[in-house]
């Protein structure tokens, strides 16, 4: 009884009274040393709306893009918004931004060397110097001047590169400029892969419709990408990766097929030297003409040598356009047209 007596005339002093009505923070700290790490100073006129802020920031709610309307005189303007209350000051926006000057700012500690300004993307922008025909509308697109002409050759700079696409937008040449996922490349493989011998397979089964198809005639067929599709995502489960890896490789993709009917065959062994890889022999045990597929070429030299139009030779060409249904087309080669009938 007497220790709680003793708590109650203490903090009834006047002096402890008076410091707990008039209680402040601190004075605000003016010299900051450099290295502070603030909340981060947003330079509106700096933006260029790439959004690798957000796309850093790893406290959700803590940094937003926003949009101001356009009135007569110009256009609205586009930048980051910092909601403190969610900001973890970790600096990782002021050190993507691939500005310069640096739209956000937090410190000295964030003005960093230039492989912190790499953002995190599953693709990475190249260009194919054999396709590129140096129009360079791509390096006047870019927004952060990440491509230049070094030694006559267009090349883009990764630690600048923000990975919007605008150069992929604005080339006119198929494949000149390449997004290419940099994550698992043998993974990608194996999908292109799989994507080949699927169809290859599916053509090369084709066999009662191929010898039937006249010379200006065409064979279509339309197969579901789920055919492949659950497979794919097997080996990489990521949806928009599998679709554009089998969409690139289908519309790429040209099939040569030789079809061989050996019960037409006169066995007249003209196609047996003509090989160039040594997959066509004779057997004269079963007194017959034997081809091994996998050593085949599909060259066309045999097609081109028969006489008897018992080989013919076909071209496949394929088109994915809605990311669900391979288009094939399929025609008789007019590479001597005497001999397809």
């Amino acid at each position: 009884m007497a220790s709680l007596i003793w708590y109650i005339y203490d903090f009834a002093k006047k002096a402890w009274l008076d410091a707990f009505a008039n209680a402040t923070t601190g004075p605000e700290i003016l010299n900051k040393p450099d290295r502070f790490r603030d909340f981060p100073k947003v330079y509106e006129d700096y933006c260029i709306g790439c959004g690798a802020c957000t796309v850093s920031c790893p406290s959700p709610g803590a940094i937003k893009i926003i949009r101001t309307k356009d009135d007569e005189s110009s256009e609205g303007k586009t930048y980051p918004i910092i909601y403190p209350e969610a900001c973890i000051r970790c600096g990782f926006c002021a050190e993507v931004c691939p500005t310069t000057p640096k739209t956000l700012e937090c410190g000295e500690n964030h003005l960093l060397m230039p492989e912190f300004n790499i953002i995190p993307s599953k693709r990475q922008y190249i260009i194919d110097d054999y396709l590129c025909i140096k129009c360079k509308k791509c390096m006047k697109k870019c927004p952060v001047d990440a491509i230049s002409m070094v030694n006559d050759k267009l090349v883009v700079d990764q630690l600048k590169c923000i990975s919007c696409g605008d150069c992929l937008d604005v080339c006119k040449v198929n494949g000149a400029m390449k997004a290419v996922f940099v994550d698992n490349l043998q993974d990608q493989k194996e999908i292109i892969l799989l994507t080949v011998n699927y169809l290859e397979e599916f053509i090369n089964n084709q066999t009662s419709d191929l010898r039937s198809l006249e010379k200006n005639n065409l064979l279509q067929y339309d197969i579901s990408i789920d055919e492949i599709w659950d497979e794919a995502m097997q080996i990489i489960p990521d949806d928009e990766v599998v679709l554009e890896i089998i969409t690139n490789a289908v519309n790429r993709l040209k099939i040569r097929i030789i079809d061989w009917d050996e019960d037409l065959c006169k066995k007249c062994q003209l196609c047996v030297p003509e090989c160039p890889t040594g997959c066509i022999t004779f057997d004269e045990e079963k007194d017959t003409i034997v081809r091994d597929v996998d050593k085949c070429l599909r060259c066309s030299i045999c097609y081109q040598t028969c006489p008897f139009s018992v080989i013919k030779y076909f071209i496949a060409k394929f088109s994915i356009e809605d990311g669900e249904t391979i288009h094939v087309t399929v025609k008789a080669s007019n590479l001597n047209e005497d001999i397809v009938e």
